[in-house]
């Protein structure tokens, strides 16, 4: 239909849908980028973009596909749907509820809005209006999708057994519903049959968005060119950009997903000097446009060598107004801030671009017990490095392969991080805190020793567990998964020596 008629935006608009339900993402994004260039009014183009945009965490850029969606088309429930989904993953938790309110009476009768509409208000704190919610939706679609999703919000308000009573009782579980039962089964200590829901679980999950695999070799190559390029005499040729005084500054935490960052982030922004940034791509963003600027045959990071004569050694400072030109997208360059957080998982990866960009930035380490962070990273959708949180084995694959190259950063890279571990943290929480701030320059203040009680919404699997307060539970929970995580000792005793456990 497009060859014949180009301009058909019903065809682009369908076959976008279509290729992104079908796990074609990279090709869906290239159309719809494609279907606006052709037709920039096509209102239902902007809101195909905007929710590829919203998925891929570019969420300020999506909001304004969703706005310009708004303003062609009319209010549609669908748009404002989508608009409020991507408010509340901003944090902007008063607006996405107006949507929520005016995408449901436009439409009454739509599952996907109250579904949504019910996650914000727990959010709120409002857990009588949350559940409201579902039950309206349990009463227009009656589907698994609704069974989950109250199942979910019982696990979160502590009723585990009314929660896996649902679960158990429903005849198909998704990928999802599998964790979640996995996640209620360790809770009520039924540690062997919520392994095996765990692990089909994550299955389900790889199965479900198109046959995701993790490739060991790919990374370890990719690492290895890493290595041999990023090695002292190199760095010290590498240009640095100059401090920007006129702007907040990036406060990078780094550490494996579930390790305690988005923790230490919510600690970090609950002090009146520091706003939440979240899990920003911008760091590694700096890959893909080291190599529009230097054209050459190099591949990154080898293509970084043109920096090294004078007349490119520009790079450095375009690498940091590209970063905060990025973080002012999102707001995060308004004043009255000192700092802001970039939590993204994997940033330690890109640290010498890190060093490029912000040679003075503070970097803040968390380290936990790695068995305990893979038990957690198998408990949870996790999305980031290269498909890895899908199978135990690439988890373990991948922590050490990170681990790896931290190591030979530590080694070759002059980096001042303040490393915190996870469990003392919990241990000595407000003299840990203290020495947190410390390192910012930042003064203790009560709201970061009470940082469960922060209203913001932090869009991580963690993101229930920053509102209850410290508490010691998932600390040592590997060692109720022995015999399962017993094939992989080996290989991760030298990390945990390494780390002091």
């Amino acid at each position: 239909m497009l060859k014949g008629d180009p301009r058909a935006d019903w065809a682009y608009n369908e076959l976008i849908e279509l290729l992104y339900a079908s796990g074609r993402h990279a090709d869906a994004f290239t159309l719809a980028r494609t279907a606006l260039r052709v037709n920039p009014l096509n209102a239902q183009g902007h809101n195909l973009f905007g929710t590829i945009l919203s998925q891929l965490n570019d969420l300020p850029a999506g909001e304004w596909h969703f706005r310009r969606a708004l303003q062609l088309g009319g209010e549609q429930a669908p748009f404002l749907a989508n608009l409020a989904l991507n408010l509340m993953q901003q944090g902007h938790t008063e607006e996405a509820e107006t949507c929520y309110a005016r995408a449901h009476a436009l439409a009454p009768g739509e599952f996907r809005t109250l579904a949504h509409w019910s996650k914000l208000r727990e959010v709120r704190g409002d857990h009588a209006g949350a559940w409201d919610l579902l039950e309206r939706s349990q009463r227009v679609a009656g589907n698994n999708d609704v069974g989950l999703l109250r199942a979910n919000h019982l696990a979160r308000t502590g009723k585990t057994r009314e929660a896996l009573a649902i679960l158990d009782t429903t005849p198909i579980l998704s990928g999802d519903a599998r964790l979640e039962r996995g996640r209620l089964l360790d809770r009520l200590g039924r540690y062997d049959e919520a392994w095996r829901d765990l692990v089909e679980g994550k299955r389900l999950l790889a199965a479900e968005a198109g046959g995701l695999t993790y490739n060991a070799q790919a990374v370890e190559t990719f690492f290895a060119r890493l290595q041999r390029f990023f090695v002292r005499t190199n760095i010290s040729m590498l240009p640095q950009a100059a401090l920007r005084t006129d702007v907040p500054q990036p406060i990078f935490i780094m550490g494996f997903p579930r390790s305690g960052t988005t923790m230490i982030e919510q600690v970090l922004t609950s002090h009146s000097a520091v706003r939440a940034g979240g899990e920003l791509s911008f760091i590694a963003e700096l890959r893909q446009f080291s190599l529009q600027q230097f054209t050459g045959p190099e591949p990154f990071p080898e293509n970084l060598a043109r920096t090294w004569t004078a007349d490119n050694r520009w790079a450095a400072t375009l690498f940091r107004d590209y970063y905060l030109a990025r973080a002012e997208q999102y707001g995060l360059l308004a004043p009255g801030k000192r700092y802001f957080t970039d939590k993204m998982p994997f940033n330690e990866i890109w640290l010498p671009l890190v060093r490029m960009a912000f040679p003075h930035a503070q970097i803040v380490r968390v380290l936990r017990h790695p068995l305990d962070v893979c038990v957690s990273m198998l408990a949870n959708n996790m999305t980031h490095g290269f498909n890895c949180g899908y199978r135990i084995e690439d988890i373990v694959h991948h922590l050490l392969a990170v681990s790896d190259l931290d190591e030979h950063y530590a080694r070759e890279l002059a980096a001042d991080q303040l490393q915190l571990h996870y469990e003392q943290f919990v241990a000595e929480q407000r003299g840990e805190t203290t020495r947190l701030l410390d390192h910012l320059g930042l003064e203790l203040e009560p709201a970061c020793l009470s940082f469960h009680e922060n209203p913001r919404y932090a869009p991580t699997p963690s993101y229930a567990q920053v509102t209850q307060q410290l508490n010691d539970r998932s600390i040592g929970r590997h060692r109720h998964y022995a015999e399962q995580l017993a094939p992989f000792l080996a290989q991760l005793q030298p990390l945990i020596t390494a780390r002091g456990y």
